[in-house]
C-alpha cells in the first residue's frame, strides 16, 4: 500500500497493521531453524515443556506429559533433535515434534 514505511529492519503498514521483515530468508536460513510443535523458533537456553509421555532409553523412569526441560541445546546439523536435562534425567536427546516452548 501506499502508506507503507520502514522501520528498522521491518516493514510496516498502518493501514492493516502488518508488519515484515525488509530481507527475506534464504531458503538455506529458514532451513536450519530449529522449531517446535507449534512452529516457534527454538535458541540455546530456551525452556520446553513435552507434550506426551515419553519412554526413555535406558531408563526405567518415563518422562511425563508437562516436564520441563531448562537450557536446551541445539544439535549442530540437525534440527530435529535437542539435548536438555530434565529434573531427573540427566543427557536427554529429545525430537522437537514432542516438545513446546515454554
Amino acid at each position: 500500500m501506499e502508506n507503507t514505511y520502514p522501520d528498522g529492519d521491518m516493514y510496516i503498514c498502518p493501514d492493516c497493521a502488518h508488519e515484515w521483515p525488509q530481507r527475506s530468508m534464504s531458503v538455506e536460513e529458514s532451513a536450519a531453524l530449529v522449531r517446535d510443535v507449534h512452529g516457534n523458533v527454538l535458541d540455546n537456553g530456551d525452556s520446553v515443556v513435552v507434550i506426551k509421555d515419553l519412554k526413555v532409553k535406558g531408563s526405567s523412569i518415563p518422562l511425563k506429559q508437562g516436564s520441563v526441560i531448562r537450557n536446551i541445546r541445539l544439535v549442530e546439523g540437525d534440527v530435529e533433535h535437542i539435548e536438555g536435562n530434565s529434573d531427573k534425567i540427566k543427557g536427554l536427546v529429545l525430537k522437537v515434534c514432542f516438545l513446546k516452548k515454554t
